[in-house]
């Protein structure tokens, strides 16, 4: 079973080798991608290797076979990385809103979640987006869209759109809403360091950042994820 980007990366390596005869290079594949840097393109090759999928050749150019397809469409993969595991599920790509769809809410799109405006600055209940119901537990919820790419290994990629449910606490590994110093917000992993709490980024290009214990508030956790091809 395979993260999203892992099966993202393959579906290209798939698709370009069949259209163009060989595969792509490590730069085509982190622009394709839209990282960084080529390190996480090699671990997302080591991923794929070591499951099977392709098989990297020695001494030669574009060196990289294709041993089995990429899933079919409509399966996508997380990692559950504080369980150990990869957890896959059906996930189909949905649109707002979502006609048709039954035992689904309403929740108010609070906007782009980017640093240096506060969550609450972003509010509009003029702005909704429908959501399955079984994205929702029991609390008060709200959805934003995500700009930029540091939580791309996590699977969460530049235009989705995320679903959270407000709460000022959080277990260890979550992936929280985080106001800091009551005038930047993000969207981080959170890990809690004796007294200090780090936000790590799933991107090697971000850095892991560091706080004191009243630097941070946790606006809402991550429960769901919403994306538009």
């Amino acid at each position: 079973m395979l993260t999203q980007r892992q099966l993202q990366l393959l579906r290209f390596i798939d698709a370009y080798k069949r259209e163009h005869g060989v595969p792509p290079s490590f730069e085509e594949m982190r622009h394709a991608l839209r990282l960084r840097s080529k390190s996480g393109i090699h671990r997302l090759i080591s991923g794929l290797e070591e499951r099977g999928y392709i098989r990297r050749l020695a001494y030669r150019a574009r060196a990289i076979e294709v041993l089995r397809p990429p899933p079919e469409e409509g399966w996508t993969a997380e990692r559950a990385e504080d369980a150990g595991k990869v957890v896959r599920y059906p996930f189909k790509a949905v649109r707002t809103p979502l006609a048709g769809v039954r035992d689904s809410t309403q929740l108010p799109l609070y906007g782009r979640i980017a640093a240096g405006t506060p969550i609450e600055a972003l509010a509009d209940t003029s702005t909704v987006i429908e959501v399955p119901g079984f994205f929702l537990g029991q609390g008060e919820h709200y959805v934003l869209e995500v700009v930029g790419d540091s939580m791309v290994e996590a699977g969460i990629l530049d235009g989705d759109y995320v679903v959270i449910r407000r709460t000022e606490h959080a277990e260890n590994g979550d992936i929280v809403v985080a106001l800091i110093e009551d005038r930047e917000v993000t969207l981080k992993r959170l890990r809690r360091r004796g007294a200090s709490i780090a936000l790590e980024a799933a991107n090697p290009a971000h850095e892991t950042r560091i706080f004191g214990p009243h630097q941070v508030k946790i606006q809402g956790k991550l429960v769901g994820l919403l994306r538009r091809y």
